[in-house]
C-alpha cells in the first residue's frame, strides 16, 4: 500500500482567481464555498468575491488570506478524497496546519474559518504597523544566519521564524535589526534576501499578544481528537489529542515552524508521495530541496487535479 502525505500551504500562496474554476466545475466547491461565507456572514466577509475577483490589496490582507487559502485547500481536499486519494499523514506550514487539522477532523471547518479570520487579526494587531517584518534569506547555512542574528541583536528583536528548506530560513523581527542582517547576510554569501510582504513579525516573540489573544478565544472552539496523523509545526512531531492540537497552535504563534524536520519526519514514516494541496507551489519546491528524491505533486485547480487523480491511477 503506498503511504501518501498531504501538505497544506500558508500565507502568501493566495492569488486573485483561486478557485473559480472549481466552483464552475464541482458541487463541493458550491457547498465548501457557501459554509465558508454563512461562517463570515457577521464579518461581512464574501470569501468567493475576494478568492474570485480580489482586490489583490484585500485578498492578501492577513485577516482575508487566511481564511481564503484554508477554504481552497478543504475544498482540494474534499476533491481529492472523492477520487479516493486518502492521506496516511498530515501537515501545513503555518496557516496551513489549520487546514490539516480541518482535515484530520480535529476541528470542523466552519470554526476554523472564523478561527484563521480572528488568528489573523490578532497576528496584525500584535505590534504597531511599520515596528517589524520578516526576511527569507537563500543559500546561507542556518548555522551562520543564527550567528548573524545574535550580531544585530543589540539593535532590537531578530529571530529565525521559519525552518523552510536547507537553502532558505525566514527571519522575523524589528525593522533595524532585520536591515542590518539583510547586509550582513549578503556579504556572507547569501544568493538572496527577500523582505517579505507581510506587514508583522510572525513565529516571534514579538506575537506574545497574538499568542495570548488566541488562547482565550481557542477557550471557545470545540476540538476534536485527530483522525488522521497530523505533525505540529512547533514540534516536528505528532500531535495524537484534542489537549495537545490546542497546545500547539498556541504555541506556534510565537516560535519557530520546523518545516524541514516536519518533512524529515514524515518521510521517516515511509511516505512514498507529499501533495501539495491547495493554492501555490512553494511547498513543493521545499520538498524537493529537503529530500530531492522524493516525489512530489500539488494540486491547486482543476487541471492539476485531473493530473494528480491521473497519476496516482497506477499506484492506488
Amino acid at each position: 500500500m503506498e503511504k501518501i502525505a498531504f501538505v497544506f500551504p500558508g500565507q502568501g500562496s493566495q492569488k486573485v482567481g483561486m478557485g473559480k474554476d472549481l466552483i464552475e466545475k464541482y458541487q463541493e466547491a458550491k457547498i465548501i464555498f457557501k459554509k465558508a461565507n454563512m461562517a463570515l456572514d457577521e464579518e461581512g466577509v464574501d470569501i468567493a468575491k475576494l478568492c474570485f475577483e480580489g482586490p489583490e490589496e484585500e485578498l492578501k490582507s492577513t485577516t482575508n488570506a487566511q481564511p481564503a487559502i484554508l477554504t481552497i485547500s478543504i475544498i482540494l481536499f474534499e476533491l481529492l478524497k472523492k477520487h479516493n486519494i486518502r492521506p496516511s499523514i498530515v501537515a501545513g506550514h503555518s496557516l496551513g496546519e489549520y487546514s490539516s487539522l480541518v482535515a484530520s477532523s480535529a476541528i470542523k471547518f466552519e470554526k476554523a474559518v472564523k478561527l484563521v479570520r480572528k488568528r489573523g487579526e490578532y497576528m496584525q494587531n500584535a505590534t504597531p504597523l511599520g515596528v517589524g517584518s520578516m526576511l527569507a534569506i537563500i543559500g546561507l547555512e542556518v548555522a551562520e544566519i543564527i550567528k548573524l542574528c545574535k550580531k544585530v541583536s543589540h539593535d532590537g528583536i531578530i529571530e529565525i521564524a521559519n525552518y523552510n528548506s536547507p537553502t532558505q530560513i525566514v527571519v522575523s523581527g524589528e525593522i533595524k535589526p532585520l536591515n542590518k542582517l539583510s547586509k550582513l547576510a549578503m556579504k556572507k554569501g547569501a544568493r538572496m534576501v527577500i523582505p517579505l510582504k507581510v506587514s508583522a513579525p510572525f513565529h516571534s516573540s514579538l506575537m506574545k499578544l497574538a499568542k495570548d489573544n488566541l488562547a482565550k478565544y481557542l477557550e471557545g472552539v470545540e476540538i476534536y481528537h485527530p483522525q488522521i496523523p497530523i505533525i505540529s509545526n512547533v514540534n516536528a512531531d505528532y500531535v495524537r489529542n484534542k489537549e495537545e492540537v490546542k497546545s500547539a497552535l498556541i504555541e506556534q504563534m510565537n516560535h519557530p515552524v520546523l518545516w524541514i524536520d516536519s518533512i524529515k519526519k514524515m518521510d521517516s514514516e515511509g511516505i512514498n508521495y507529499f501533495i501539495e494541496v491547495g493554492p501555490g507551489k512553494v511547498l513543493r519546491g521545499l520538498i524537493k530541496q529537503i529530500i530531492p528524491e522524493s516525489k512530489v505533486f500539488n494540486v491547486f485547480d482543476s487541471d492539476s487535479l485531473k493530473n494528480i487523480v491521473e497519476n496516482m491511477k497506477e499506484v492506488l
